[in-house]
């Protein structure tokens, strides 16, 4: 089964996940987002929360769609100690999945010492998870809890008019 969404109503969930972010009094300095994934619910944010959107690209699945034993780094954040030491950091994503990949670039993060770690994901899987959230990671600000469905984000979509008829349709 798929799950279909528009890109209203991913807007209206990162902006309902920026006022419980705002509300939570956690004040990020910087907004970090997994790529790809993670991209655009990152600039939809940062309508709501004003900070700089540093990017890393972190491969988890290969050619075939078939999961990796070990997510694989693409892209990392250049003059990373002067960006992220003692800093807040809000990680975000579009899905938590297996929790593989979350896990690993928290970890990563983790050897920049920043001041505080959090975590924001458009969708949560409910299924056992591979991955672990370390320990510092106190806050993980989620927009909606769903079964163990294929989400078909919209910008994914190759036809965005029919993207949008299913999101609507509930299919």
């Amino acid at each position: 089964m798929k799950y279909y969404l528009s890109y209203n109503q991913i807007h209206k969930m990162v902006k309902s996940l920026a006022e419980r972010i705002i509300k939570d009094g956690f004040n990020p300095d910087v907004i970090v987002a997994i790529g790809t994934g993670g991209f655009i619910p990152a600039r939809m944010l940062k309508t709501f929360i004003n900070r700089t959107i540093l990017t890393v690209g972190i491969s988890y699945y290969d050619e075939n769609d078939k999961p990796k034993l070990i997510p694989e780094t693409i892209q990392w954040i250049d003059e990373v100690e002067r960006k992220l030491s003692g800093k807040k950091i809000l990680l975000v994503d579009e899905v938590d999945d297996s929790r593989t990949t979350l896990e690993y670039c928290l970890n990563e993060l983790l050897k920049y010492n920043p001041k505080e770690l959090a975590v924001m994901v458009l969708h949560n899987k409910n299924k056992e998870k591979r991955g672990k959230l370390p320990v510092p990671v106190k806050r993980y600000y989620v927009g909606e809890k769903i079964d163990d469905l294929w989400i078909c984000y919209p910008w994914d979509a190759q036809d965005i008019d029919e993207q949008v008829k299913l999101s609507v349709s509930g299919k």
